[in-house]
């Protein structure tokens, strides 16, 4: 595999490969930033190439792992497809909702691998929280709330290609918080419709910094959604809620976080299982994932197609600010 763009988030993949994805072997590492592919090529031992044509052209690897700003992903995967290469591409799949419809069709037109990054799908507490509603553990789900909160020190001056919207496609909402996103959706099933509000307290920051949304399902489920780019210190909270009619799951926040049960039989509260080690563990466990699907032809986890729904759900918030009312995601 080539490891496409070197900055933060390749530091994790590259981590998760070393503990969680043993059939990979990282063999190219491919960054414009001399500094940063540098950097990664003494981390992972292998070649350093300053553009994806160069890496395609003379470097040894059967799949690219894409971890480039949003705008640039569409140009990537197109070049790899062509290349005959499998491809996995950190989410959002693009900054664009055409972008991405270009995207899929060359997808469809390769005889390879397409996987779209979304870590929220390996996390093992929502999978386990999902069991849980299965039997029955709190009975039958009247409401959620998913809440985001992110650190973002601000630094005087700068301008990360995050804040710019013609590169990022939107804010926090389709960035950091279609990780709380996805687990709603793995959860409660599909999202019908959301309303919602934004706004930016970030300065030089194009995209929205906080987000409060309401989101009904197709079951009739509504849940809450917040998200917040914080430049402050910040309280407690948990990353999820999920409450029924016989009681709720709760999916602390951070290292000591944990998937609680409460119901009649527990409450006081059951302490399930760990919710932080799932999260650490799942850039490895995706990657793993998408390994299986190029050695043995397992289907992923979640289809390109339906790692679309967090794009599509940020993108109808985005209209209901517009609209002040109710935004289909799927129409």
């Amino acid at each position: 595999m080539a490891l496409v763009g070197c900055g933060n988030i390749a530091r994790a993949h590259w981590r998760g490969i070393q503990h969680h994805a043993p059939r990979i072997d990282v063999t190219a590492v491919v960054d414009t930033v001399p500094q940063s592919v540098a950097a990664m090529s003494e981390r992972t031992g292998a070649p350093a190439f300053s553009s994806l044509a160069d890496a395609l052209a003379n470097g040894d690897f059967d799949a690219v792992d894409i971890m480039l700003p949003h705008d640039l992903h569409e140009e990537a995967a197109l070049q790899s497809f062509a290349a005959g290469k499998h491809v996995c591409l950190e989410k959002p799949m693009a900054h664009s909702l055409e972008s991405c419809e270009r995207i899929l069709a060359a997808a469809e037109q390769a005889d390879t691998v397409f996987m779209i990054a979304e870590q929220a799908q390996y996390w093992t507490d929502v999978r386990r929280a999902r069991e849980l509603i299965d039997d029955g553990a709190i009975g039958e789900v009247i409401m959620a709330r998913a809440c985001f909160y992110d650190p973002s020190p601000v630094v005087p001056g700068a301008k990360p290609w995050r804040y710019e919207l013609a590169r990022s496609g939107g804010g926090i909402s389709i960035d950091g918080g279609a990780h709380w996103i996805r687990p709603l959706r793995m959860i409660l099933g599909e999202i019908d419709e959301v309303i919602a509000a934004t706004d930016r307290h970030i300065p030089n920051m194009e995209g929205e910094s906080s987000a409060h949304a309401l989101f009904r399902f197709k079951s009739g489920v509504i849940a809450t959604f917040d998200a917040l780019l914080s430049t402050g210190a910040v309280g407690p909270v948990e990353d999820f809620r999920v409450t029924g009619t016989d009681g709720e799951l709760v999916m602390e926040r951070g290292r000591d976080g944990r998937l609680m049960l409460f119901n009649g039989e527990h409450p006081g509260g059951l302490a399930v299982m760990s919710a932080f080690e799932g999260k650490a563990a799942s850039y490895g466990v995706e990657l793993h994932d998408f390994s299986c699907a190029v050695l043995d032809g397992k289907a992923p986890e979640a289809s390109p197609a339906y790692s679309l729904g967090e794009f599509r759900t940020a993108l109808a918030m985005y209209r209901s600010v517009t609209s002040g009312t109710w935004e289909k995601v799927w129409d």
